[in-house]
């Protein structure tokens, strides 16, 4: 009876339950349309907050979802605000355009505009933490990203800086690195020890968005800085009423080599030297080892990164703080950076909101331990049959270098010797200067370190008039300071310097001080006519100071007795110490106005004044003072002719003008006649007591020398006038957009180093005006999200960008006249690039090599007769190629489904042509003279892509022909004369096309479903990938053209996550 009770309760009490979770579920039915036209919206997200149930609009706008009884529905859509009510049973919900959204405002100069109403070249973009890659400096994140913004990392340096241009460089040998912008502050682009550029200042994890003004009529408000562009970096913020909120990213990376410059064995040194015929003493002075030296130099880098910042904002007071760690390793041994930012903002608004003031602060301090650059071509050059460590012996069991001398004198690391003349009985052995250093010995004696701090900060006040609030007035002080230590070690076992080591530091400061101030006033006539005006002043200072102090030491033990203990080639200390500083101080203003929603109109005017230049140049004429005006006018003709189409969301027609400047010499004062330090006993002793810097052999007193210092007093600005021609375009609710512009861009007064007559100044060279160049574009950027389902989305963005550079004037109209630049490693003060006229910038400059085929069949290099004198000279030299891209690209591209996620980026250049450094100057060690000399003791070593060279592709050093003109037999002919011409690196034969696809990065990470009030994401990244290229170096990314670098670029792949509380 019992039982049964029990069973019967049981049934009851399920059915019950059943009952009430049939209960518990409901239908609903509903509509979705566009708040403003009444018309469905199709594909709108409809989800049971706090559950993954949830569904789309048809084509009719409705959805049909089964839900919890009491549920809330949260339902979206792009460009519409996002909705969340109580579910019913039959709903009708009308979603409003997300204003804020369609009408985004982007950072120009000295304040914000709408993005739609926008007149010129500005591109921003926020930095994607699902498609982002390994990103340890802020020019990471820029790759590939805009079009017509070039980003070359100059090698796998930890921490490294690349090389940033936009729109092509509009200057010879001033700087082409855009103006930066942190917070309101523009920034110095020199950078001190330890800290490579302004870029590196800032932690990428802080970095709300960056803004990229690429045509005069956004940039010509920076006047004298902007010819090359400006990037304005904006890093996050707090928001107001918002609650606490604590995030934490990191990361740990393993970076390894994919590519390396390999060479012959230690087996083929000896078979080839075998197979050259050496005699026995030549070929007694190989080892007996295999030494992958290039094995000892590398390893696998493992580094880490962290960061953590709290972010929320009470009533009136927005704010952030965070915190970041990064240990980063490099693949090459001993080579490693270390950082630790913090960074601040607060952002009160007081009076009503008419006053609104926002403080940011940054700091960061790096460690920097330097890996010698030299050690990669040493790991090349080594010979692979000797040691890492202790003596060698040869196959006949003969000592080459024994193990006392090289423990006693090399701290064991194996080195070629031969009897020391330091005069010290102790010291009996020195090594072989003709021979290559031990790169590991090299990695583990030479400790260069650097050690750096940074403080960028900023206070701007924003206050709107009261009873006059059409009136503002806008003011910011901001501050950048900076220190750096670099201190070096070597010890006096090493190769460099033997005997007498070396220490030594620079230390090197610097601060840049700025304020800026302007009212803005704002004015609506009508609903349909805006007007606003700007007019602001801002005055700029820079300064650096630096102090350098190194010398070796002679050994206690020294025979000489003055000399023991003694430094050694200490300098001077006038020599050791520098400092300047400049100002600039300016004068803007903008006016806009907006006429029925249709055309805009834009007019900027700058005036800039710079210590660089003096008040008075040699004609009487102020050459101090720059103007830089602009104009743009733009045609929304959407609203002229589809203002009914609700597909099209912008059409704009934009064009500007203006013009920009550039005063970024490198050096300050360079108008002024001044002395500078010489060497001892040279020109003319000035200075007191207290600048004495030794005695001369009749023990009197040395002072500190002076010369006199080339100047230039009629240096003036470089000034880039620029016209753009553009078309913006968004459809769909912003579902597609991008731009499409043509840029012409013209310099004159060109800086460069030019040569002078004898006695009409202080040197050989000077700085001057020279000519003009111009770049044209044209730049095309397409964003679309091309599936937004509930569960799938699918993002893409491509740019590309086209850019010619050709100068047009140069300082003499001669035919032929060049000025050389480019310096490569063979022969000595060689230059393969020249400025021409009519050819893009350092274009290559180089003999044409033809193959031919001699009387015996053999094929030949020969260097050819162009302008047919009979003779090769450097008459012969023609302009090839150029090392920057014609076309750059890039691509990427987002899936997101469910919780996972996976991104891709990809970049290209075509038509960049690099000329192989590495390969030239290796060529010569496959020659049998040249591969083993007595002097040297032993053998080179020999890199493989050389010696495919030399006996793969035929391309013999020793043996490059001259192909001359023969005015009798009316033909070429080789010239019988010689058997190699010394010139043979300079030979279009070494210049490759270097078009290049690069994969950047591949990220896959899953967002865990939100528990409470934590959200997670994991995710894997491989940066750098692969890449595809025909050029036959290493890495067809070059920056200047000219691979000498061979500090590999490694893989790295990431494990990483970020969690929100």
């Amino acid at each position: 009876m019992k039982n049964n009770i029990s069973l019967r309760a049981a049934l009851m009490s399920l059915l019950l339950c059943f009952g009430l979770v049939a209960m518990a579920q409901m239908t609903v039915t509903g509509t979705v349309t566009d708040a403003t036209t009444g018309e469905p919206v199709i594909g709108a997200s409809v989800l049971e907050v706090g559950t993954t149930n949830g569904t789309i609009t048809d084509w009719d706008g409705n959805f049909t979802l089964n839900v919890n009884s009491g549920a809330q529905l949260q339902i979206s859509y792009m460009g519409y605000k996002t909705l969340t009510i109580a579910a019913t049973a039959n709903m009708a919900v009308r979603l409003a355009e997300d204003n804020e959204l369609l009408e985004e405002v982007v950072v120009v100069g000295y304040g914000v505009v709408k993005k739609g109403d926008a007149t010129g070249a500005v591109t921003a973009i926020k930095p994607d933490d699902m498609n982002k890659g390994l990103v340890t400096n802020a020019q990471d994140m820029l790759q590939g990203k805009i079009a017509g913004v070039t980003v070359v990392a100059a090698d796998g340096t930890p921490g490294g800086a690349g090389n940033i241009t936009i729109r092509g460089g509009a200057s010879l040998n001033a700087s082409n690195a855009p103006l930066v912008v942190i917070d309101g502050l523009a920034m110095d682009n020199n950078g001190i020890q330890g800290v490579a550029n302004p870029l590196s200042m800032v932690n990428p994890a802080d970095i709300e968005s960056f803004t990229v003004l690429k045509s005069a009529s956004a940039t010509a408000i920076y006047g004298s800085r902007a010819s090359n562009g400006v990037i304005i970096i904006t890093t996050k913020k707090g928001a107001k009423g918002s609650k606490p909120a604590i995030t934490y990213n990191g990361n740990v990376s393993f970076g390894t080599l994919t590519n390396r410059m390999e060479t012959l064995t230690g087996d083929e040194i000896r078979a080839y030297a075998s197979g050259l015929g050496h005699s026995a003493d030549a070929m007694s002075s190989l080892g007996t080892y295999n030494t992958d030296w290039q094995d000892q130099i590398y390893r696998t880098a493992v580094s880490t990164d962290h960061n953590i910042s709290i972010s929320g904002g009470a009533k009136n007071m927005p704010y952030r703080f965070s915190i970041g760690y990064t240990d980063q390793n490099g693949t090459i041994k001993t080579s490693n950076m270390q950082r630790v930012t913090a960074s601040f903002n607060l952002a009160p608004s007081l009076l009503d909101n008419h006053l609104n003031l926002n403080i940011n602060g940054k700091g960061m301090y790096i460690y920097n331990r330097y890996a010698d650059g030299g050690v990669v071509g040493a790991a090349l050059s080594m010979d692979p049959t000797m040691p890492v460590k202790g003596g060698a012996k040869n196959a006949a069991g003969q000592w080459l270098a024994s193990d006392d001398d090289i423990n006693n004198f090399f701290e064991g690391y194996y080195q070629r010797t031969k009897a020391a003349t330091y005069g010290d009985p102790v010291w009996t052995v020195t090594k072989n200067a003709q021979t290559t250093a031990n790169p590991v010995a090299t990695l583990i004696q030479k400790n260069d370190r650097a050690h750096a701090g940074t403080f960028v900060g900023n206070f701007e006040a924003d206050y709107k008039i009261h009873g006059f609030e059409d009136l503002r007035v806008h003011a910011n002080f901001g501050a950048d300071y900076s220190y750096g230590k670099q201190t070096t070690d070597i010890s006096d076992k090493s190769y460099s310097n033997h005997y007498y080591g070396w220490n030594g530091f620079t230390n090197k400061s610097k601060y840049n001080l700025q304020f800026s101030a302007y009212a803005q006033y704002y004015k609506d006539f009508t609903e349909e006519q805006h007007f606003d005006i700007m007019v602001g002043y801002e005055n700029q200072y820079f300064h650096w100071k630096s102090f350098s102090d190194d010398c070796g030491h002679y050994q206690k033990t020294n025979s000489d007795p003055s000399l023991a203990g003694q430094e050694y080639e200490r300098k001077a200390e006038n020599t050791r110490r520098g400092e300047s500083d400049n100002a600039l101080q300016s004068v803007y203003g903008r006016l806009n106005w907006n006429g029925w929603n249709q055309i805009l109109l834009t007019a900027t005017f700058r005036a800039d004044g710079s210590s660089r230049f003096a008040r008075k140049n040699s004609k009487g004429k102020n050459a101090r003072w720059g103007l830089f005006p602009s104009a743009a006018i733009a045609w929304k003709f959407n609203e002229t002719f589809f203002s009914d189409v609700r597909q099209i969301d912008d059409l704009k027609l934009r064009f500007d003008y203006g013009i920009t400047g550039q005063q970024d010499l490198g050096l300050d004062y360079y108008y002024l006649a001044t002395y500078e330090n010489a060497q001892t006993h040279a020109y003319y002793p000035v200075g007191d007591s207290n600048e004495i810097v030794g005695t001369d052999a009749n023990d009197n007193n040395v002072f500190t020398n002076a010369r006199p210092g080339v100047y230039n007093p009629d240096l003036t600005w470089e000034k880039t006038t620029t016209y753009n021609v553009g078309l913006d375009y968004s459809f769909l609710n912003n579902r597609v957009s991008g731009n499409l512009d043509y840029y012409y861009r013209s310099t004159r007064d060109l800086l460069s180093q030019v040569n002078v007559s004898a006695g009409s100044n202080f040197r050989n060279q000077m700085m001057g005006n020279i000519g003009s160049l111009y770049n044209q574009g044209v730049e095309f950027a397409i964003n679309g999200v091309l599936i937004d389902k509930k569960n799938f989305k699918w993002d893409l963005s491509y740019n590309v960008a086209w850019n010619e550079n050709k100068i047009t004037q140069l300082l003499s109209d001669e035919e032929g006249y060049y000025v050389a630049t480019g310096g490569i490693s063979s022969g000595t003060g060689n230059n393969i690039q020249a400025h021409m006229v009519g050819y893009a910038a350092s274009s290559f400059y180089v003999y044409e090599t033809q193959k031919v085929t001699m009387e015996d069949g053999t094929q030949v290099y020969a260097l050819v007769d162009r302008n047919k004198d009979g003779q090769i000279s450097s008459d012969d030299r023609y302009i090839h190629s150029s090392p920057a891209a014609k076309v750059t690209m890039g691509l990427q591209t987002k899936f997101q489904f469910y919780g996972v996620d996976l991104g891709i980026t990809l970049r290209a250049a075509l038509g960049n042509y690099v000329y192989n450094d590495v390969l030239a100057a290796n060529l010569q060690w496959i020659e049998s003279s040249k591969i083993y000399q007595s002097q040297n003791g032993g053998y080179h070593g020999v890199l493989r892509s050389a010696f495919n060279t030399y006996y793969g592709d035929g391309f013999k050093g020793d043996a490059t022909k001259e192909l001359i003109w023969d005015e009798t037999a009316g033909d070429y002919i080789i010239n019988p004369a010689v058997k190699g011409n010394a010139n043979y690196f300079m030979s279009d034969f070494f210049v490759e096309n270097a078009s290049f696809l690069r994969i950047d990065n591949i990220t896959l990470g899953y967002t865990i479903p939100s528990k409470k009030k934590l959200n997670a994401r994991v995710y894997a990244t491989i940066s750098n990938p692969c890449v595809f290229s025909r050029y036959k170096g290493l890495d067809p990314e070059v920056s200047g053209g000219i691979d000498n670098n061979i500090y590999p670029r490694s893989m790295t792949t990431v494990i990483g996550c970020s969690l929100q509380f």
